[in-house]
């Protein structure tokens, strides 16, 4: 186990930098994104109506914060895996998650003015590395099958 564990040294001591951004990223929320939903979402929000939002700096904002997840979960998978195929279809699955959480959340702020779980949760999805903690499991499944 400990051969493992030198022979991969690089790798692990990359990977923790890189978890270690996605910290950052999550400390300085704040003041590095606009998003009124960081308090709306702190309070007990079930029946209180939305947050003002500046929609152009909300939009910005949430795209900002959901590419920098997505360059630092695509340099994570590739570090760990090594493989440009999976590299490339994760790129396509962030992609492809990209317009249909972006197009749901706006959609749901804008018409559906009771739908403040629904609009917390695929608000997470977008501001979290949720996907990489998903993508990885997948992969390395995936790629132990193939060793078989």
């Amino acid at each position: 186990m400990l051969s493992k564990i030198a022979a991969h040294k690089y790798k692990i001591l990359f990977a923790i930098c890189i978890v270690m951004c996605f910290g950052i990223i999550r400390a300085f929320e704040k003041s590095l994104f606009y998003d009124p939903f960081l308090d709306y979402f702190e309070i007990d929000f079930k029946n209180l109506p939305y947050p003002e939002v500046d929609g152009f700096k909300l939009f910005f904002g949430l795209f900002l914060r959901y590419f920098l997840n997505t360059v630092l979960s695509l340099i994570l998978i590739y570090v760990l895996f090594r493989d440009v195929e999976i590299f490339k279809f994760s790129a396509f699955l962030y992609l492809f998650f990209l317009v249909t959480l972006f197009v749901a959340f706006f959609v749901i702020l804008n018409y559906l003015p009771n739908a403040n779980w629904l609009l917390f949760y695929i608000r997470r999805f977008i501001i979290q590395p949720i996907f990489v903690l998903l993508f990885i499991p997948a992969f390395y499944y995936q790629s132990q099958n193939f060793k078989k």
